[in-house]
């Protein structure tokens, strides 16, 4: 493979502004903005911690049949990194209220002309506390 440059800070920066205008827009349940933040693309995916959503449609959908109001959360740590100028991951931990399970998230961005937009992302929760988490560096 050849050079890329790893988490270039302005690289890094755009995308932190669109993890950032998502976990708002989810935690505020934004239906609209959420769409928008997914390629619009039946390659589109997203596995929750109960679906498997296939196509930006059907992400929609699950979205627009869920209760209307706020979904808050707590964001313990989020990592973005970035490949290039139009590739990137972002990783997070978080927690629902009343929850003691431990939320994991990621997602894969793609800069499409001018926008970051979500191309695949997962959620998933474990047991325990955020104490048993690989401290690695």
């Amino acid at each position: 493979m050849g050079t890329m440059e790893i988490n270039r800070p302005d690289v890094v920066a755009e995308v932190e502004v669109a993890f950032k205008n998502y976990e708002r827009s989810l935690t505020e349940n934004i239906v609209e903005d959420l769409t928008t933040m997914f390629w619009d693309s039946p390659l589109t995916l997203r596995y929750g911690s109960a679906e498997m959503l296939y196509g930006a449609k059907a992400i929609h959908d699950f979205r627009a049949a869920r209760p209307s109001g706020p979904r808050p959360r707590d964001l313990i740590r989020y990592v973005i990194t970035t490949y290039g100028d139009s590739v990137a991951t972002a990783n997070a931990e978080f927690r629902v209220a009343n929850d003691r399970r431990l939320g994991r998230q990621s997602q894969t961005w793609i800069k499409l002309g001018d926008s970051w937009r979500i191309v695949a992302a997962h959620v998933s929760f474990m047991d325990g506390s955020e104490d048993s988490r690989d401290e690695r560096k």
